[in-house]
């Protein structure tokens, strides 16, 4: 088989374009008469769509802007709350293909644009530019997504800065080549501080961004926790033994006790809190053990600070009227 030319290879690919419209009231259950460019088929970096997920108006909305109108959005909020999710659950009712890149510690410079390798060409060792993710998804109709965005090492950050301008051009410096963005190709990214750095304690690793690149950003929405009937309905789907109505207290109860939590971290009480991802582990286990009491202290209360555990009992006890543990609350008798 021979090898399809590189200018051959980016035509074809630039000619690769949304072909439908799709109704944002029918597609994602939302009041407004919008329609959004979407793809007839699916290929591999098309996410699965979960049936179950719950979009948030706002944030929903604000993606919606990025897909349609080449907008760079930026997702915002604690964690647990479905940011990266969201994007995701967007673009596979879009039918759009979409990579996301954790910005860990392990992600350099030359993972973003690639780097010189040695291959087998012909029976020979030659040395060629592998392109890396970025040059990679620029010259296709991908959804890029940046996730902890805020965590990125300060060299990473200024090569993702050449792509945050409206035209996005990226330069190859080693190919001596300028890369045009393909029309269709976004750029997403989610953060749990806006690059503020770590203020809360919470975020360890967070990085202070500094201000012009996060002015490059066109969109910056906000994801928090949900509504509770939302959030019981989201923990139904994902256990569904727990969906009948003779679970609906215990559910009650459990999100509940995820308030707690979370109005204990804002009152500075607590140095963590109980996520929508930490209530399902909780839904989920309560189906292996049978106890929500046994099942809450495997999936929380052995997550947090000793001295902070009889606060954490003390709100189950609320929720649910009976004690989480005797030592816990002879901890918080003495105290």
């Amino acid at each position: 088989m021979t090898d399809v030319p590189e200018d051959t290879a980016l035509t074809e690919l630039c000619a690769i374009r949304p072909d439908r419209l799709v109704a944002v009231r029918d597609t994602f259950g939302i009041d407004a008469d919008l329609r959004v460019p979407a793809f007839g088929g699916r290929d591999d970096h098309v996410p699965e769509i979960d049936q179950a997920y719950r979009f948030n108006r706002d944030v929903t909305l604000a993606l919606l802007a990025g897909f349609a109108h080449n907008r760079r959005v930026m997702v915002q909020g604690l964690h647990g709350t479905g940011k990266s999710t969201h994007v995701e659950q967007v673009a596979a009712r879009l039918n759009w293909p979409c990579v996301r890149i954790n910005l860990d510690g392990h992600i350099s410079r030359l993972d973003l644009v690639g780097r010189d390798a040695v291959v087998l060409r012909d029976g020979q060792q030659v040395t060629e530019f592998q392109e890396g993710i970025v040059p990679w998804a620029l010259q296709r109709p991908v959804a890029l997504v940046f996730d902890e965005y805020d965590a990125g090492r300060p060299d990473v950050m200024f090569v993702i800065q050449r792509i945050l301008e409206r035209d996005g051009r990226f330069t190859l410096l080693d190919q001596n080549r300028v890369l045009a963005p393909h029309p269709y190709f976004r750029l997403f990214a989610t953060t749990n501080t806006v690059g503020l750095g770590n203020l809360n304690g919470l975020y360890h690793g967070a990085q202070r961004l500094n201000h012009a690149q996060i002015d490059r950003w066109n969109i910056v929405a906000t994801l928090n926790y949900m509504p509770r009937d939302e959030e019981i309905a989201i923990v139904q789907a994902r256990v569904p033994q727990l969906a009948d109505s003779a679970h609906r207290a215990l559910l009650e109860s459990m999100v509940a006790v995820a308030e707690l939590t979370r109005n204990g971290f804002a009152a500075g009480d607590l140095s963590t809190l109980m996520s929508p991802r930490t209530v399902i582990t909780w839904a989920e286990n309560i189906g292996i053990f049978g106890d929500p009491a046994l099942a809450f202290r495997l999936s929380f209360v052995n997550k947090c600070d000793e001295a902070e555990r009889p606060i954490v009992a003390e709100y189950f006890q609320r929720c649910f009227d009976r004690e989480l543990d005797e030592s816990y609350r002879r901890e918080s008798d003495e105290a």
